[in-house]
């Protein structure tokens, strides 16, 4: 949609200006949102910053269509933002500080024009309202940037606990030990079951030894998918070994009737890899 244009001689007058140097009045909101509090930026990049955003105001002001939020230019005017955008949360700034300093900016413009041709455009209606859509626009596009980034850094942050909720080891050659700590609920088992299946695919595990000492606690879906992903270890050639089974999750299995029969148990881990190693013909002695 694009952003219409007033019918006042004032802002025809404004689209055919020619804006003379004013990259040093548009160096103020750089200087105070990116350096003085928080040093993001220096002084020689706040300079180049306020240049470039001239060159493309200019550009946006004198095209055929100024009010055109797709047009080459303004595009090439968001791209700016959208760059100076990831720059400053690169370096540790954040979106309130970008959002500012294009609010900033803004009056700083205008007022810029003014000064410089002695019109003013501050006192009409069509000017401040096409410098209004015009920089709602770029704060949308601001925000658009900080949505993108939180949103790789949440993917980010899962894949971290994701990895850390499925301490996978391969403590032999072809035995893995998978330590289960915490409350286990549908979800965190299907991770772990995923998980431990690409382990055994990767590494042609023979044996795995699961280890619950440290689940509190399991209910009735858990414990079936518990099950299942043992299961799911068998059809994949490997030994399943559950240890660690605590007496209140033995009690919780029993009374949710679930079918332990043809699932090896062990009391500890270390037992669980003393059967994994005889299985596998593995013998261990101390010297």
């Amino acid at each position: 949609m694009a952003i219409k244009k007033g019918p006042s001689e004032k802002l025809a007058a404004l689209f055919g200006l020619k804006i003379g140097n004013i990259a040093t009045a548009l160096e103020e909101p750089g200087q105070k949102f990116f350096c003085n509090n928080n040093r993001l930026m220096d002084h020689d990049e706040v300079a180049d910053l306020s240049n470039e955003f001239q060159i493309l105001i200019a550009s946006l002001l004198g095209s055929k269509e100024p009010g055109n939020n797709t047009s080459p230019e303004f595009q090439a005017l968001e791209m700016f933002f959208t760059n100076l955008s990831r720059n400053i949360l690169m370096r540790g700034g954040n979106v309130e500080e970008v959002v500012r300093y294009t609010q900033h900016l803004q009056l700083t413009l205008i007022d810029a024009l003014e000064k410089t041709s002695g019109i003013p455009f501050s006192q009409s209606r069509s000017v401040l309202l096409y410098f209004t859509n015009i920089f709602n626009e770029l704060i949308m596009s601001v925000f658009h940037v900080y949505l993108e980034e939180r949103e790789r850094t949440l993917e980010a942050q899962q894949a971290e606990l994701r990895e850390t909720a499925t301490p996978i080891t391969e403590i032999w050659d072809g035995v893995l030990t998978l330590p289960i700590i915490g409350t286990l609920d549908s979800n965190r088992t299907m991770l772990v079951m995923e998980a431990l299946l690409n382990r055994i695919a990767k590494d042609h595990a023979k044996a795995v030894v699961m280890d619950l000492t440290g689940v509190k606690s399991i209910d009735s879906q858990v414990s079936h998918h518990l099950v299942q992903m043992v299961h799911a270890v068998q059809l994949m050639g490997s030994d399943a070994i559950v240890t660690g089974i605590r007496p209140e999750i033995a009690r919780a299995l029993v009374s949710l009737n679930i079918d332990l029969a043809n699932i090896t148990t062990r009391a500890s881990m270390s037992d669980g890899l003393k059967e994994a190693f005889l299985r596998m013909g593995i013998t261990v002695t101390n010297k």
